[in-house]
């Protein structure tokens, strides 16, 4: 993922080299034109000089597919069957770990943990606005030692407390109720 100074400065080299690019989701670009080898070291080392490095298509694949179980395991945490998340990835991916956590920290600029929590907090949001579970199903269900535990992360995280997103989530619904009856009241 490309921050905004990233993003412009990736541009602009493009732009110099009469480059045609697309920019992708997360920050992302794609070049429009496959590179000979005299083209694509000319473009490395243009962006080298701005402080950027190119991935090739190994690299791009692999983030993408630590990014893929990771949303797999958020999604069915059994998966891990008390196993640690490393070691999982490490066979499922069959590739050392600390090589795809610097990967993943010099492309993204967060940890794969970081990552992990991240995709795993909205996870948790996802189910407490659709309210399926109480929020110690959902600790149960996504391996929390506790309540407190996943309130804690949640607050560390999300900058508030999963009972007060829930609060809110509540309190939301009610005033989208109330709207409506109000309005369904007028109308008679």
């Amino acid at each position: 993922m490309l921050s905004a100074r990233c993003q412009s400065a990736a541009k602009l080299v493009c732009r110099q080299l009469g480059l045609h690019f697309i920019m992708l989701g997360h920050g992302e670009m794609e070049l429009m034109e496959t590179l000979n080898d005299a083209r694509r070291t000319e473009f490395k080392t243009a962006l080298s000089e701005v402080g950027l490095e190119l991935m090739d298509e190994t690299e791009v694949i692999l983030i993408q597919n630590i990014k893929k179980t990771i949303q797999q395991v958020v999604l069915h945490p059994e998966i891990l069957n008390e196993e640690a998340f490393s070691s999982y990835l490490s066979k499922k991916l069959k590739c050392d770990y600390a090589y795809m956590a610097n990967l993943f920290s010099e492309v993204s600029g967060a940890t794969i943990e970081q990552y992990f929590v991240t995709v795993e907090l909205e996870w948790i949001k996802e189910m407490i606005i659709y309210g399926a579970l109480s929020l110690p199903e959902i600790a149960q269900k996504m391996k929390y030692s506790s309540v407190t535990h996943l309130s804690n992360q949640f607050k560390k995280v999300a900058g508030l407390s999963s009972i007060h997103f829930k609060a809110l989530k509540d309190q939301r619904k009610f005033l989208i109720a109330e709207t409506s009856r109000l309005g369904r009241k007028s109308t008679q």
